[in-house]
């Protein structure tokens, strides 16, 4: 079991871990155009989970902020803004609103769960179908996290249509990727985080 005490601190807590776990699996993307178009749907949903940031002006440029801070500065996509540091970024914290119902599914957390309804939210077309797809890929991801030793992509999909309450279907000749992939996806994710945190340490020891 991973416990909070263990994990990376966040950089923004606003967006809550699965966001941030959606990062760095953009991250592994090879394919720049596909890299840019995850991203940009990270955006859209990084303005369902915490609205409040959505009363400014000029909120999307402060997403975009936030989401190249959470992938410290190394995610190559095209961004529509010049892209603000970190002490220029505004970091003030808003008050997330949880519902006080239960989660579905615990070992995908409530961050998760946000945006899948955030998805079912979006109007049909390409950015629902990819963005239907990644949640699909995340969903097995965390899932192997918890139950390494049995998964069935059959599961995932019938659990996506209960999150969703039936609206969000995958597309047709939709194929999930191996075991293997999504646990060295984590495992890389996981060793980059570290290898961050030590650099900022030495770093800041200097």
């Amino acid at each position: 079991m991973e416990y909070n005490t263990q994990r990376e601190q966040l950089k923004i807590t606003d967006y809550g871990r699965n966001v941030s776990k959606m990062i760095a699996y953009a991250k592994t993307l090879e394919d720049r155009d596909e890299r840019t178009r995850l991203a940009r749907l990270i955006v859209e949903v990084m303005g369902q989970v915490n609205p409040k940031v959505r009363e400014r002006a000029d909120y999307r440029h402060i997403l975009w902020d936030h989401l190249m801070l959470m992938a410290d500065y190394d995610l190559d996509v095209d961004v529509p803004y010049e892209v603000k540091r970190a002490e220029e970024v505004e970091m003030k914290p808003h008050r997330l609103e949880y519902s006080d119902g239960k989660i579905e599914f615990r070992h995908y957390g409530r961050a998760l769960e946000d945006m899948v309804k955030a998805a079912a939210e979006m109007p049909e077309g390409e950015e629902r179908r990819v963005l239907t797809e990644q949640l699909a890929h995340t969903m097995k991801r965390l899932y192997l996290q918890w139950n390494r030793d049995s998964v069935d992509d059959d599961v995932i999909v019938e659990q996506l249509d209960q999150l969703s309450g039936g609206r969000l279907k995958l597309p047709e000749g939709f194929r999930f990727k191996d075991a293997k992939f999504y646990l060295e996806a984590a495992a890389g994710a996981k060793k980059e985080n570290g290898n961050g945190a030590k650099k900022k340490k030495k770093k800041k020891n200097k």
